[in-house]
C-alpha cells in the first residue's frame, strides 16, 4: 500500500487538525516553527503585505484550542504588533490581526479586558471599517458574556476601563466608549446607576458629538424592546415570502430543503425568549441631579470619590446647574442647543428642582418666527412645577400672551400659545394672573375654531383647578355629585386618606355578602297584603351591578359629601383596586364634569375613552408635543369637498361619456375587444406581421415621395 507524500495545504491540515490533533502535532509544530520565521520577517517590514504571514496566522487561530501549550505566546505576539504598529501595518494585515484575536477570545484563550484594551488603541487608526467592525463587536461580546447569567466580575472591570475611556483626548475614543454603554443600556445589560452617571459625565465634553450622543441618550424613550405587534407582522410576512416563493418556483429537492430551512429559522425566532422592557428612566438614576454641598455629603463624599471620583465634581457642583452654565455658555449649533434644554427641562420637571434662572433664558425663543418654537414651549411646560415661585413663571405667560394670543397671528399660532399656557398652568397653575386669564378665555368665541377649542380648554382647566379665579358665567353648572374644590396656596398639598369616587363601588364585604345570597333572597316581594293596603308606591334601590349594565355608575344624591368621604375611605382600605376599577373611577370623574346634567336635569350618559400615552406622559412628568401642536383645523380644500365639487360639475354631460362597447344589446364584442381576452400565444403570429417602421425607413419613404411629386409636376 502506497501512502500519499502530497504536501497538505493549510485548510486540509486544518481539518485533519481539528479531527484528531494528536495525529498532525509534527505537522502542526512545524506550521508554528514557520510562522516564528515569518513573525521575525515581519517586524522588519510591517508595513508591507505578506500573504504568507497572514494565512500562517489565521491557522494557527483556527486550531489553537487544540494545542494550547503550544500556542501559548500567540496572543502576545498579536497584541504586540498591533500595540507597535498600529498605525503603519497595512489595512488587510490589521484586519486580520483583529479577527484571528477575536476568534482566540471565542476559545477563551484571551482575557476579555486585555483585548479591550487593544482594540479601543486601534480605534485612532484611520481605517474606517475597522472601527465599525471594533464597535459592533463591542457589543456583541458583552452580551455574549452574559447571555447565560450576568457576569458581575467582567462587568465591573469593563465598566472601569470605559470610564477611563470616556477621560480620553481623542474624540472617536470618546464616542465609541459612549454609544457601546448606550447600547448596552438599551440592551438591558448595563442598566444600573453607574453607567447613566458615566453617560451623564459625557454631557461635559468639549466634543460635539460625544455631547449630543449624551444628550440623545436622556432625551430619547426607553428602546429596551421592540414593538411586538411590528416585530410579529414582519415575521408573518417573511413566512408569506417564503412560502409563495415556493409555490410559484420548481419544486426540487434542494429548493424544498432550502424552504424548511427557512422555515425553521422563522419559528425559531417567534419562540425566542424576549427580553423584559427596562421601563425605568435613565433620568431617575442620576445621582443628586441638584447638587449637595461637601458639608451635607459628610463621610460619603469619600466612599464616592473611592468608586467613582470622576462623578464627584457632578454631585459637588449639582448636574442641573452646571448644564445650564454649559448651556449659557454654549457655542454649539442649534440643535445641541435644543437638546440642552430638553434635558434640562426634563430633570428640573422630575425631580422638581429650583432653577429659577432657566425661565428669563427660554423667553428669548418665544417667537413665532424661531425655529422649533414648538419643542421650545414644550420644554417650558415640562419645566414648570408646583414647586416653582409663580412669579418666575409669570413673565413666561405674558410673553406668550404677547408673542403668541394676539389677533395679529394666524389662527394656528394663537391655538399654540394657548395650549402652551393651559400646559404651565396645569403644573403651575399659580402662575396665571387673574387679570390675563379673564382675557384669554373671551377667546371662547373667536372665529377660528381652533382657537376657540384651546380656549375651551383652558376653560376647562380652571374649572377643575381653581374656578374662583373666573367669571361666573365660565364656571359652568355644578352638578349633585361635584364637590366645590379649594384653591390651594403655594407649597400647600392636598393628601386624602382614600380614593376619590370609591363610593360608588362597593367595599369586599358587601361583595361577599352580596354574592353569597341567591339571585331570589335579593328581588324584594311586592305581593304581601300590607304593602298592596297601604296603596303608595315602593321605592325600589337599584343595585350598582345593575347601574355598571346600564354603563353608568352613580351614587346616592341624598347622601351626604361627609358620608360619601367616610364611605370611600371604608372601600378603598378594604379593597384591592384592579385596572378595570380604576378605570371606572376614572371614567366616572370625568362624567361628572362634563357630562352631569342636561338642560332639562336629566342624567346624561357619556362615553370617554382614554389616552394611555397621555396617562404615562403626566405621570412621568413629561409634556407631550401632540398637546401642544394640538390645532384643530379643517382645511378649505380638503378631500371632501374636491370630490363634491368633481361630482357636481359631472352633472348634464352625458355626451362626454365614454361610448358603449356595443351597438346594441344583442351584438357581440369586436374583434379588436375579443383580442384583449385571448392568450398571447394565439395571436402572436398577427402582433410579428404588424412592424413598426424605423425612422430611418420613414425618411426613405419621404424622400422618395418628395422626389416622385417634384418629377410629377415637371
Amino acid at each position: 500500500m502506497t501512502l500519499n507524500k502530497a504536501p497538505l495545504s493549510l485548510p486540509q491540515l486544518q481539518n485533519l487538525i481539528k479531527r484528531d490533533p494528536v495525529s498532525y502535532k509534527d505537522e502542526f509544530q512545524q506550521q508554528y516553527r514557520h510562522y516564528l520565521s515569518n513573525l521575525e520577517l515581519f517586524r522588519l517590514k510591517p508595513n508591507r503585505y505578506n500573504e504568507t504571514f497572514e494565512e500562517l496566522v489565521r491557522f494557527i487561530a483556527q486550531v489553537s484550542h487544540c494545542y494550547p501549550d503550544v500556542v501559548e505566546e500567540f496572543p502576545n505576539h498579536l497584541k504586540s504588533l498591533l500595540s507597535d504598529h498600529s498605525t503603519v501595518i497595512d489595512q488587510k494585515m490589521r484586519m486580520a490581526f483583529c479577527r484571528s484575536l477575536m476568534m482566540l477570545r471565542k476559545k477563551n484563550i484571551v482575557d476579555i479586558v486585555d483585548l479591550f484594551q487593544v482594540f479601543f488603541r486601534l480605534l485612532k487608526c484611520q481605517d474606517k471599517q475597522l472601527r465599525k467592525t471594533l464597535l459592533i463587536y463591542f457589543i456583541t461580546d458583552v452580551k455574549n458574556a452574559n447571555a447565560n447569567r450576568r457576569n458581575n466580575q467582567v462587568n465591573t472591570a469593563l465598566q472601569s476601563f470605559m470610564y477611563k475611556m470616556l477621560e480620553d483626548n481623542h474624540a472617536i475614543v470618546m464616542k465609541t466608549a459612549v454609544d457601546v454603554m448606550v447600547s448596552l443600556y438599551n440592551k438591558n445589560i448595563w442598566n444600573d446607576a453607574r453607567t447613566v452617571n458615566a453617560i451623564a459625565q459625557a454631557c461635559f465634553s468639549k466634543i460635539t458629538k460625544v455631547v449630543a450622543t449624551a444628550l440623545r441618550f436622556f432625551c430619547g424613550k426607553d428602546e429596551g424592546a421592540p414593538a411586538s405587534s411590528e416585530s410579529e407582522s414582519e415575521e408573518e410576512q417573511t413566512a408569506k415570502q417564503v412560502l409563495f416563493g415556493m409555490r410559484v418556483a420548481k419544486k426540487t429537492k434542494r429548493r424544498q430543503q432550502r424552504v424548511d430551512r427557512a422555515m425553521r429559522k422563522i419559528k425559531r425566532g417567534k419562540n425566542k425568549k424576549k427580553q423584559v422592557a427596562f421601563n425605568f428612566s435613565a433620568l431617575h438614576l442620576i445621582h443628586d441631579p441638584q447638587g449637595k454641598s461637601p458639608a451635607r455629603l459628610g463621610s460619603a463624599l469619600t466612599s464616592i470619590r473611592a468608586t467613582c471620583p470622576s462623578l464627584v465634581s457632578v454631585r459637588l457642583l449639582g448636574f442641573a446647574e452646571k448644564l445650564f452654565r454649559q448651556l449659557e455658555k454654549s457655542t454649539d449649533g442649534f440643535e445641541v442647543k435644543v437638546l440642552l434644554m430638553n434635558f434640562v427641562s426634563r430633570l428640573i420637571g422630575i425631580h422638581q428642582l429650583i432653577l429659577l434662572n432657566f425661565y428669563p433664558f427660554l423667553l428669548r425663543f418665544l417667537q413665532p418666527h424661531q425655529r422649533d418654537v414648538t419643542k421650545i414651549l414644550q420644554y417650558a411646560a415640562q419645566a414648570a412645577h408646583e414647586m416653582v415661585p409663580p412669579e418666575s413663571i409669570e413673565p413666561l405667560l405674558k410673553t406668550l400672551a404677547n408673542n403668541f394670543i394676539t389677533d395679529r397671528n394666524a389662527g394656528e399660532v394663537m391655538a399654540v400659545g394657548l395650549n402652551a399656557a393651559r400646559e404651565i398652568c396645569s403644573r403651575c397653575p399659580l402662575a396665571m394672573p387673574e387679570d390675563l386669564l379673564s382675557d384669554l378665555v373671551l377667546y371662547k368665541n373667536h372665529r377660528d375654531k381652533s382657537v376657540k377649542l384651546a380656549a375651551h380648554s383652558l376653560i376647562l382647566l380652571f374649572r377643575d383647578v381653581n374656578p374662583e379665579m373666573l367669571h361666573k358665567k365660565f364656571r359652568g353648572k355644578p352638578g349633585a355629585e361635584t364637590e366645590p374644590r379649594k384653591a390651594l396656596t403655594f407649597g400647600e398639598s392636598d393628601a386624602k386618606n382614600y380614593i376619590p369616587g370609591a363610593d360608588i363601588l362597593p367595599d369586599e364585604e358587601a361583595a361577599a355578602a352580596s354574592g353569597d345570597k341567591p339571585d331570589d333572597e335579593k328581588w324584594e316581594s311586592c305581593s304581601d297584603e300590607d304593602d298592596d293596603s297601604s296603596g303608595e308606591w315602593i321605592d325600589i334601590s337599584h343595585s350598582d351591578e345593575e347601574a355598571e349594565k346600564d354603563g353608568t355608575l352613580q351614587p346616592n344624591a341624598n347622601v351626604n359629601p361627609e358620608e360619601r368621604r367616610e364611605k370611600a375611605a371604608q372601600v378603598s382600605q378594604m379593597r384591592i383596586f384592579t385596572q378595570e376599577d380604576l378605570k371606572k373611577l376614572k371614567q366616572f370623574e370625568i362624567q361628572k364634569q362634563i357630562g352631569a346634567t342636561t338642560s332639562k336635569g336629566k342624567r346624561k350618559s357619556v362615553e370617554v375613552s382614554f389616552d394611555d400615552d397621555e396617562d404615562e406622559a403626566k405621570i412621568s412628568g413629561l409634556v407631550s408635543l401632540k398637546s401642544i401642536e394640538m390645532v384643530h383645523k379643517k382645511r378649505r380644500h380638503d378631500k371632501e369637498s374636491r370630490l363634491a365639487t368633481v361630482m357636481a360639475g359631472r352633472e348634464g354631460r352625458e355626451e362626454f361619456n365614454k361610448k358603449p362597447k356595443k351597438k346594441c344589446d344583442g351584438a357581440s364584442l369586436s374583434n379588436k375587444e375579443k383580442r384583449k381576452f385571448k392568450s398571447f400565444m394565439m395571436i402572436k403570429h398577427k402582433v410579428q406581421l404588424k412592424h413598426k417602421r424605423s425612422f430611418r425607413d420613414k425618411q426613405i419613404a419621404l424622400r422618395d415621395a418628395l422626389v416622385k411629386q417634384k418629377k410629377m409636376k415637371h
